[in-house]
């Protein structure tokens, strides 16, 4: 089994003791400086190398990442790893996602641009694809690459034709805070799950813009720490599905919990709330693997991985993943803007990945 770790600079593969692949931000190539003083990005010409997003394509064979030097880096993954190109963003980007026919990767910036980078064709530079009026926090795509579907700061989510992004299907609206987080559940390619600062889920026929329910993460809660955090509204800052997309995970920004929701097409609420699972740390990220365990990243360095599995319908630690912490360059002390990606026997790609806002 492989691990790969992002750190602020460098991506790094591993295997479980032994380091394979280093990709350091801050040793890569620089852009050319030009002497033209129109580019809207010029104050942004440099940089501290730090990862900003990162993302795996759906066959787990491609990764791409861009940092506040604006890169764009896109690797091939295999037995060997392999960069393919670097290309420049105009502005520093806030979101990636490769399509499912993983022949492009739609870069969203902070100005709120969503551009398209070709992976056939690697070293061509971003085409402009739509825009936002606000900064655009996440961006996702249907399953068949019919849709893009983009968030932004200012509580909306838009459906856009990808191949016609002028041609805007639907909004969805209803969030009270900017849009955090997007998700079309496995198994369910008409449903879009989104998540906000509001501290609310919802669940949505995007192709309409229909609302078919909303959850408030803090009503679901056991108890309050105290009366102040009545006030505070979670952040939502993670949903993920289980393959089969029966189980949905929901993270929240500093809160030490996982809120689990069942997910079915039959009945008169589609998404259901299941159960609540308390951890010992604030997480980091969590992602569902092949097998359908959750694996959970925690801000600590002596079990920075535990791994839950479903049992007797109740979620259950299944075993904690501590040896690959530990390389060449010494001990990793804490995970922000950590991300892991795990490769199972199969070759199915799944990762972790922490970015703060």
């Amino acid at each position: 089994m492989n691990f790969l770790l992002m750190d602020s600079l460098q991506l790094r593969l591993f295997f479980l003791y032994r380091e394979t692949f280093v990709f350091d931000c801050s040793a890569a190539e620089k852009k050319p400086k030009t002497d033209s003083n129109s580019d809207a990005g010029a104050s942004e010409e440099t940089g501290s190398d730090k990862v900003l997003a990162f993302t795996v394509s759906p066959s787990g064979k491609l990764v791409a990442l861009t940092d506040d030097t604006k890169r764009l880096v896109l690797f091939h993954c295999g037995d060997s790893w392999q960069r393919i190109s670097i290309r420049w963003v105009v502005r520093r980007c806030t979101s990636l996602v490769f399509s499912q026919a993983e022949d492009e990767v739609l870069v969203a910036d902070k100005s709120g641009d969503v551009y398209s980078f070709s992976v056939v064709e690697p070293q061509r530079e971003g085409e402009l694809r739509m825009g936002h009026l606000s900064m655009v926090l996440a961006v996702t795509m249907s399953l068949n690459d019919e849709y893009v579907i983009t968030a932004d700061r200012d509580e909306k989510i838009r459906v856009s034709h990808l191949r016609s992004p002028y041609n805007i299907q639907s909004f969805c609206l209803g969030h009270q805070q900017f849009v955090s987080a997007l998700l079309v559940p496995s198994g369910y390619p008409h449903w879009l799950l989104s998540g906000s600062g509001d501290g609310t889920v919802k669940l949505w026929e995007y192709k309409s813009g229909k609302r078919l329910q909303s959850w408030d993460l803090q009503q679901l809660e056991d108890t309050l720490s105290s009366e102040a955090d009545k006030d505070k509204k979670p952040t939502v800052c993670r949903i993920s599905s289980s393959p089969d997309g029966h189980h949905i995970a929901v993270l929240c920004e500093r809160v030490s919990a996982v809120q689990f929701f069942t997910l079915q097409l039959q009945g008169e609420e589609k998404l259901t709330p299941h159960s609540r699972l308390s951890l010992p740390l604030c997480p980091l990220d969590m992602t569902f693997d092949p097998d359908g365990q959750l694996w959970v990243l925690m801000d600590s360095s002596d079990a920075p991985l535990q791994i839950y599995t479903h049992r007797q319908d109740s979620w259950q630690v299944q075993s904690q993943v501590n040896d690959f912490i530990y390389p060449t360059t010494g001990k990793f002390t804490h995970y922000k803007q950590r991300k892991v990606k795990i490769e199972n026997k199969e070759g199915v790609f799944f990762y972790i990945f922490n970015n703060d806002y």
